[in-house]
């Protein structure tokens, strides 16, 4: 067996499990980041919070969702510079307006 070989094995279902949990969680946290932010009446800061985390989570979905399709190639491609970024952006951008609904 080469070293270039794949062993397809039950990586690339892990991998997929690993993006929809990952998913799940960050649904989770922007879920209740609207219920924060409409808490106690809907303010003009809150509703900016709350559609900038919509906006992080529907990135993070984008590409959590392509990384899932690509897992169904017989060899996907490594996760680019680009999607890192955005998925490493997206994850901050939710924790810092979440923080932001705080005060």
């Amino acid at each position: 067996m080469s070293s270039t070989a794949r062993d397809p094995g039950l990586q690339p279902e892990r991998t997929r499990l690993a993006w929809r949990r990952t998913t799940l969680s960050c649904t989770v946290v922007a879920l209740l980041a609207g219920k924060q932010a409409l808490h106690g009446g809907a303010s003009p800061a809150g509703l900016v919070a709350l559609s900038l985390s919509v906006l992080a989570w529907l990135g993070f979905l984008r590409v959590a969702n392509r990384r899932v399709q690509d897992m169904n190639t017989a060899r996907p491609q490594p996760l680019g510079s680009r999607e890192a970024l955005t998925v490493a952006a997206c994850t901050v951008a939710l924790a810092v307006f979440a923080v932001a609904m705080l005060f």
